[in-house]
This record gives C-alpha cells, structure tokens and sequence, in this order.
C-alpha cells in the first residue's frame, strides 16, 4: 500500500474517523494505532515505507523537536497530512505545522467533529459512519457491536501487545462487515474482551512496573502456583488475572472463589463438586471449582480465612492433582494453576496452628506483593482521570487531582473509585471539599493497624515508622495537634509524615 492512516487509542471516535478515512479510500490503505509517544520514532524509522501518512485524531504532543525533525527528514519522499478537531498549540504552529498538511476543524474531541473533518478533507459523505462515534442509549443497534470490537482490539494491544486487532477492526467498520461475518479469531478476541476487559492494572509509577514485570514472568510458567499478598483493597484479584490472562492458559477457565463465603462443611462440596443424592439438597450432579478450571486457573481469595479443619480438603488435591466428588467413587484428575492470596500474616497464622504449614509451603511457591496506594501516589492521576474520564468524556482538572493526591487512601484503589463514584452521584467537583467530608465519615476507622500491614511487614526502619505514624493519625480522627501530642513531635515534623 503507498497510503498509511495513523489514528490515536483510547476512544471510539479517532477509530470511527480513521474508519471514514479508509472507507474514502476504498480500502486501499494501510492502519495502525499509535501513541503521540511514538509517533516521532516511527515516522523516523519507518515513515518512508509510505509515500503519503494521513494522522487522523493523533497528537503531537510527543517529543515535538524529535517529529519536526522526523518530518523534516521525511519531507521529499512522503506526504503527511494531519487532520484533528483541536488546535495546534503555539510551539506545534512555529515548528510542525510548516512541515506537514494540517487539516484543523474547530468543534472539540468526541462529539463527530473528528469523523466530519475526515468527510470534509476526503470530500466524502460520512453522515452513517457519525452514529459510531457517539455512545449512549440512543445509538442504532449496529453501533455497539463495532464499539465492543474496537474496546477489545484496544484491551487486546494495551494487554498483550497485539498490533494487529485494532486495524482489523477499523477496516470492518468501513468496509460495513456484518457481526455474523465477523471471524472466528475477532469473535474469540470480544469474548476474551467480555471475560476479562475491565480488569487491568493502571499505573507507570516504578512500583507498577515492577509489579507487571514479575507478573509477565510468572505468567510464562504455566504450572507454578503463586501466593499474592497485599492490603484489601489493593487489587489483588486483578493481578491473579491478569497471571491468568498473559499465560499460556489464557485461552482456557478463569474461575475466584472467596475461602471467607461458605462454610467449611460445604467447601469440599465447592472445591470438588458432589454427585446428585450426596446430601439432602444434593438434586443433581454438580462439578466443583477444580473440575471447572481444569486447564486454566483457579483463584482462592483469602485464603487465610479457610478454617483449619478445611485446609486438609486443599492439601489433598494439591498433593496429588486428583480428587473425587462428594458422594462419589471415581477419581478425577485435574490440571488447574492455583493462585491464592491473603491480606493476613500466614507465617503468623502457621505459628498459631491456625495455618497448616504443609499447606502454607503447598502455596508459597511464587509469593508477590501488591503495593498499597500510598506506596505509589503517582499513580492516582491515571487512576482517578481514566476512571472520570470514562464517566464523563473530560478530564479531571490539575486542583482535582492535587486534592486527590493530598489523601493517602487507607482502604487503596477501591478507596480511591468510591470517592469518585461519591463525587459523580452528588455532583462534587470541589475535591478539597469531597476529602473534607470523607475523612469526617471515616474517623476513627483505621485507628489501629489493618490487617494488610499486620500481614506486610516493612523491612525499612523509616517506612515503620512512617506506617506508625499514620495509625496514630487515623486513629485521633486526623487531628494534627492531638496526633502531635500523642506522638510527642512537632505538627511540623507530622505533617512531612502524613502529606
């Protein structure tokens, strides 16, 4: 193909404009999705495989030196044009403008000025291709299925690093290929999409990285088992599937249960199933957890709270990788990776005899950590902006996220989402205001130590005493002078620790 459409990610419309784009070309072209990161690295290394690029919806608010110096280079052999529904700024203007055809058409992001610009440079009608660029409830019926498909080519490049979905989902669109057409690997991508979509780890800080780097290690093993450990709150579920979703087991079950929801005498029945007439209520056969993850992963979330005399059930299967239903006499064999977690002290518990040390050493293979929030505050800005921004199409304001930031979110990420989801239902945009109120509804609450930090004990004298602080903060309501006295330091030495 001598023509290449770069279209930016994150929302629907810079697809359904790139989509409108090919359309006018009559498919004869090129798609890719790309970062305003990226953007000057490509154009250097790999612009010239093009003799016209057409940016449609992307930024340049990359590293602008490095692209006004790519598209310099790059000048007499391609053309490129950039068409958006936003302004250039000043330095973009003096340096990038003069470089490149731009195509700017005042109207702002996510309302169709973007797929209208696309009509009016390409000099087509792009009227049945506006309804795909708006969501809500009084979209067509063909709209949501090609909002799934491109939500889950996103997921898919976002998760695993796959280029090639959201082209192919972008050619769909504007080549109008029925859902019933659809093949079998985007099928298989949606509902891989419908699983396990909303389930992803925000976050660049180092602690997050650090966290991804050994998921994506410890999702290459496929067989070891993997103990997460971490505050409530923090997200550990998340991270047992997404070990599940970048492992070779992807493809097969993912199935949570809570060790805290059912009483003893029914988990063996939950682990392994029963057979009908096993017990009163026993009206059919039933397969158990270990039956149904056969081939993929079986998460066991608190695991500490599995009552001693239940622990045995778990150490059976996991000594020989077989098991029989309650009721039954046929041995079962099953292939399952567990994945369990806590937020209790397990060494703690084994010291007890609340714990079974053999089990504990069954399960402490792999062990990982999750970082609470206030280990990684940098993070809340993407946290908090991407979760408003999907509610209400804008971004949080610098003053909104700096309130946020001044909080150090005791009960972590869920913490986190409870606020905003507070802020949405009342309508709260002064955030100073929102943390005010919150933090009066929570006096007192984390006055002694959770349990995830009885359960992580920090090796670093000043982290120690960093946490300590804080208790004692939360624990007289937050009140600087009262927490001052107790601790018998300065308001001004405190505030260093709780700020």
């Amino acid at each position: 193909m001598d023509t290449l459409i770069l279209t930016g990610w994150g929302w629907k419309e810079y697809a359904v404009a790139a989509a409108a784009a090919l359309r006018a070309l009559d498919g004869r072209a090129d798609v890719l999705g790309m970062s305003k990161r990226r953007l000057p690295e490509f154009i250097e290394s790999e612009g010239a495989n093009w003799k016209r690029i057409c940016l449609i919806g992307l930024s340049l608010a990359g590293d602008e030196a490095r692209l006004a110096a790519a598209l310099k280079a790059l000048r007499r052999r391609t053309e490129v044009t950039w068409i958006s529904g936003l302004p250039m700024s000043e330095s973009q203007t003096r340096e990038i403008a003069p470089l490149l055809k731009a195509h700017v058409f005042p109207g702002g992001p996510f309302n169709g000025s973007l797929v209208k610009a696309v009509g009016a440079v390409f000099k087509t009608d792009v009227a049945d291709m506006l309804p795909f660029a708006f969501e809500g409830n009084k979209i067509p019926k063909t709209v949501p299925p090609y909002h799934e498909l491109i939500e889950a080519a996103m997921h898919a490049y976002r998760n695993y690093q796959d280029r090639d979905s959201y082209p192919a989902a972008i050619r769909y669109l504007a080549m109008g290929v029925a859902e019933e057409a659809w093949s079998g690997e985007m099928r298989h991508l949606v509902e891989h999409y419908r699983r396990y979509g909303s389930r992803e780890l925000v976050g660049k800080g180092a602690k997050m990285k650090e966290l991804r780097e050994e998921i994506a290690c410890v999702a290459s093993h496929p067989e070891a088992r993997v103990l997460i450990l971490g505050e409530s709150g923090t997200g550990k579920e998340t991270v047992a599937l997404q070990i599940h979703t970048k492992s070779p087991r992807r493809n097969e079950p993912f199935y949570a249960f809570n060790c805290a929801s059912v009483t003893p005498n029914l988990l063996e029945s939950r682990f392994f199933g029963h057979e009908k007439g096993a017990f009163t209520s026993a009206d059919r056969r039933e397969p158990g957890l270990f039956e149904l993850a056969d081939g993929g992963t079986l998460f066991l979330d608190e695991i500490g709270e599995m009552p001693l005399d239940a622990q045995g059930v778990l150490l059976r299967v996991l000594e020989g990788g077989r098991f029989m239903r309650v009721g039954g006499r046929e041995e079962i064999k099953t292939d399952v990776r567990l994945v369990t977690a806590t937020n209790r002290n397990l060494p703690l518990l084994v010291r007890q005899g609340k714990f079974r040390e053999d089990l504990f050493m069954r399960l402490n293979v792999i062990q990982m950590r999750v970082p609470s929030l206030r280990e990684h505050k940098e993070d809340i800005r993407d946290i908090a902006d991407g979760w408003w921004f999907g509610r209400f199409h804008k971004h949080l304001a610098d003053e909104q996220v700096s309130a946020l930031m001044s909080y150090d979110y005791p009960g972590n990420v869920r913490e986190l989402l409870n606020l905003l989801e507070r802020a949405a239902v009342l309508g709260e945009t002064d955030f100073v205001r929102l943390l005010d109120k919150h933090r009066e509804m929570n006096a007192g609450l984390y006055g002694e130590v959770s349990a995830g930090e009885a359960g992580v004990v920090p090796d670093e004298l000043e982290e120690a005493v960093k946490r300590h602080v804080r208790n004692v903060f939360y624990k007289y309501a937050q009140n600087l002078s009262r927490t001052a006295t107790a601790l018998k330091i300065s308001r001004n030495t405190l505030r260093k620790y709780v700020q």
